[in-house]
């Protein structure tokens, strides 16, 4: 919208009566790509100073590392120490004033100035002035407008025109601080000024039915894996063990058409190889000429650990496999966020933290980007700044349900997106508890107790089928774990309109492993938990071989998925995560990542759904 002051007003209405083009003089006209061509036209001009959700232009928050500058050390990855995470996640392109080069000039949002013959300056400003970086080109190259030079634009800039380009220098973290829009204002002495307002894009979770394009996993290093003063949690003898197992069957269950890689950890933390609990990924992306531009941007997990440093002293960390993030994961297209309070506030519980505590449900009715799914209670919550950046970018609206029952307490552990039949497309493989004691107590019922879980791994305990049905408080704490589980599921259904015939159920035995300070028993999976793998794509899951009885020779905790994700047109490749995962508290989805085919990434299209 153009605002007309002073001695340009005079002069404009001398044009009028005279009705004379030569005799007119340019108002201050400031465009960004306000209609989401990817162009700067005229159609531009409606609306530009008002960002809404159907007009208004958009900008990538520059955090990726297109020419590899940001260099992470050995000592770094070793170091327990918060200011190394800081510095780590200090480093990207929006940190510096220079565009790095052509990649790094397509992250930025085209702006135009349109000539101004005669003006001798004009200033062009950003606010709130850390949210953006504006550069104009000079010379063949772009050169920062910044506070230092005050936004000054010369008499040479707009003579004939001026081309700008906007990086956004983060994403948004605290929506209350700051809502992701950005307001330009050109102003030109005597002439008036011009204002257009962008907004940041925001970062958007992946979801499962998204095919898998690269699959991240964690393999053995050199060293003890774990600082013998700084465990964080306690470790079973030989876990993680049966590398070779894990990934021989984790890569036939990927197949060729997808990439792997496995990284390999430090010696100091190799084996904190949970790549599902390190980070989260998203994208975020605003349209160009030729389509949209994209970045995969990984949100780290807040996990603080207080550890013990060099000096024997206990020194707050972020949890230090996160950092192979900054040397593996980023670079070009490529970028890592943090957010988290130093210190635990109340009720916390660091290890809802992790990520893998963050999924997301695929796109249903009302909700065109889907929903962040994650566990909290009251009493059992993660970070709130963490959960402030995810909820934050306003395109996700969370579902939260219980998770303080688990030992671990992550919403990955009990339930799983796959395809289904409708318009939704989509519902939730369910651990189930109660069909797994009901498959136990009909081997039992055919004289077949004597039949052992685990039979064909080297796990310490390979109970008979007789055993786990005799044993009372493990039936109490199996049906308790049901109950909770139920009770996830009526949220579930509620905030999705899932109904209950169209849940997938496996079968999943669950065990008291732990008691909360309230006294509450915590439980983990006793046997894998199969909704806790890995979708490659909607109709491929690789999935915790659950290593149930065998019958006739066959496995009829792996007999039963088969058939049920089957009516479903998904097709189970079983990992072998015994060792490597499932003893550790966690599975195949836990042990790995994936960056996700996301589509288009035209978010600013897709603003409802219709049909039920």
């Amino acid at each position: 919208m153009k605002r007309v002051c002073g001695a340009g007003a005079a002069v404009l209405a001398v044009a009028a009566l005279l009705a004379t083009p030569a005799a007119a003089t340019p108002l201050p006209d400031l465009l960004a790509d306000t209609d989401r061509d990817g162009r700067l036209t005229a159609a531009d001009e409606r609306g530009e100073d008002v960002w809404t959700s159907a007009r208004g232009a958009i900008a990538l928050p520059n955090v990726d590392d297109d020419q590899r500058r940001c260099q992470v050390s050995d000592a770094d990855l070793e170091a327990v120490d918060i200011t190394v995470d800081r510095r780590l996640a200090a480093c990207n392109d929006a940190a510096d004033s220079v565009v790095n080069g052509p990649a790094d000039q397509a992250d930025l949002a085209p702006m135009r100035i349109g000539a101004l013959p005669g003006v001798s300056t004009a200033r062009l400003t950003v606010a709130p002035a850390e949210s953006a970086r504006v550069f104009v080109r000079r010379d063949g190259g772009f050169v920062p407008l910044t506070p230092e030079n005050n936004g000054v634009l010369t008499a040479a800039d707009l003579k004939h025109g001026v081309d700008l380009a906007v990086e956004g220098r983060d994403v948004v973290r605290d929506r209350t601080v700051w809502d992701a829009v950005v307001t330009a204002t050109l102003e030109v002495p005597g002439r008036g000024t011009d204002r257009v307002q962008l907004r940041v894009a925001p970062l958007l979770v992946q979801n499962d039915l998204q095919p898998a394009a690269t699959v991240f996993a964690g393999k053995p290093g050199d060293g003890p894996g774990w600082p013998s003063k700084a465990q964080p949690w306690p470790i079973a003898d030989g876990v993680p063990g049966e590398w070779p197992a894990f990934s021989s069957s984790l890569r036939a269950a990927i197949g060729t058409q997808v990439e792997t890689r496995f990284v390999q950890g430090s010696p100091g933390w190799w084996k904190d190889m949970w790549w599902q609990d390190t980070f989260e990924p998203a994208t975020v992306s605003m349209p160009v000429r030729d389509g949209v531009q994209s970045m995969r941007v990984m949100i780290r997990s807040a996990n603080r650990w207080r550890l013990a440093g060099s000096d024997g002293a206990l020194h707050t960390s972020l949890r230090p496999a996160g950092r192979h993030l900054f040397r593996h994961l980023r670079g070009p297209g490529v970028g890592v966020v943090q957010e988290f309070t130093e210190q635990l506030l109340p009720n916390e519980d660091d290890s809802l933290n992790s990520t893998g505590n963050i999924e997301s449900l695929p796109p249903y009715r009302g909700f065109p980007h889907g929903r962040l799914l994650y566990g909290s209670a009251p009493d059992r919550t993660p970070n709130q700044a963490f959960v402030g950046l995810l909820t934050g970018q306003g395109q996700q609206p969370p579902v939260v349900i219980d998770t303080s029952w688990l030992l671990v307490g992550h919403a990955d552990e009990t339930v799983h997106v796959i395809p289904a039949p409708g318009e939704r497309g989509w519902t939730l493989m369910v651990a189930d508890a109660r069909m797994a004691e009901g498959m136990l107590r009909d081997i039992a019922g055919r004289g077949l107790g004597d039949t052992r879980l685990f039979a064909d791994t080297q796990a310490p305990h390979r109970p008979t089928v007789a055993g786990l049905l005799a044993d009372q408080d493990f039936l109490r704490g199996n049906e308790d774990a049901a109950r909770h589980i139920d009770r996830q599921l009526s949220v579930l259904m509620a905030e999705t309109g899932i109904r209950p015939e169209e849940l997938v159920r496996v079968p999943v035995l669950w065990a008291v492993d732990g008691v909360r300070g309230n006294g509450d028993p915590l439980y983990s999976a006793f046997s894998p938990s199969i909704p806790n793998g890995l979708s490659v794509t909607p109709q491929r899951f690789a999935a915790p071989d659950p290593h149930g009885p065998v019958v006739d020779g066959r496995d009829v905790f792996r007999d039963v998925t088969e058939k049920a994700l089957r009516r479903n047109g998904v097709a189970v490749s079983w990992v072998e995560d015994f060792f490597w995962a499932h003893l550790g508290k966690g599975e195949v989805h836990c042990a790995t990542n994936a960056w996700r085919d996301t589509g288009s990434g035209r978010w600013w299209e897709q603003r409802g759904m219709s049909g039920a």
